[in-house]
């Protein structure tokens, strides 16, 4: 995986045992491309495209979500309100009791006024945070993630699990770091992904052969 700011990331996953690509994803905030050589499908969208189909898992899959969850963004011009809370843990003879913790709240403004964009939880022991929710403008989560064992890479503290949970898609994603380099040099040719000879191309701003005949069919 690699990641550059402001809203860059490539992405490979690996088929297990066999090693063979699974899938290939770039994006460069505004649009994305995925290659799906299983599949032979090379597909184009928006990071924004609201198209879920429950059959088509890897199609669903946004690199925005993963660069949103794996960054924690600038507050920027956003209001932020802190918050303090109480959360459940089991002490040493695991017995229930409560401890504070603390949440950064994070005030947008969108098409029907002010509302929730983020929800950063820290712990009150390290100030690392160990969970965050993204929110849409209806105040719906729409990621949920888990930062888990923070590690040190090399003088840097960052978790050694994250889990990204997407409830509308019903999908989570793990990430398990083997490996982090900080402010290494990437080029732009690191994020080029073209259409292989053959594969079918799907533009997810467009409908589907399937769908386009359903539309066009008449009504009885």
């Amino acid at each position: 995986m690699l990641v550059r700011k402001p809203a860059m990331l490539r992405m490979k996953g690996l088929l297990p045992l066999v090693r063979n690509t699974a899938f290939d994803m770039v994006s460069d905030g505004q649009e994305f491309k995925l290659w799906i050589p299983p599949q032979n499908k090379f597909v184009l969208g928006s990071n924004n495209a609201e198209n879920y189909r429950p059959d088509k898992r890897l199609e669903n899959m946004r690199p925005q979500y993963i660069y949103d969850a794996l960054l924690l963004p600038e507050l920027g011009h956003d209001d932020a309100v802190l918050e303090n809370e109480y959360e459940t843990v089991l002490d040493s003879k695991r017995h229930r009791v409560e401890q504070p913790n603390y949440s950064v709240l994070v005030i947008r403004r969108g098409r029907q006024g002010a509302y929730l964009s983020r929800k950063i939880d820290f712990s009150r022991i390290d100030l690392l945070p160990y969970r965050q929710r993204i929110y849409d403008q209806e105040g719906n989560v729409a990621t949920d993630v888990h930062y888990l064992d923070y590690k040190d890479f090399g003088g840097t503290t960052f978790p050694n699990t994250i889990k990204i949970e997407r409830p509308r898609e019903n999908y989570d994603i793990m990430l398990s770091i083997v490996k982090l380099e900080i402010n290494k040099t990437l080029t732009d040719d690191q994020f080029v992904l073209e259409q292989p000879p053959g594969a079918d191309l799907v533009r997810l701003d467009q409908p589907s052969t399937s769908e386009a005949r359903t539309a066009d069919s008449p009504s009885k």
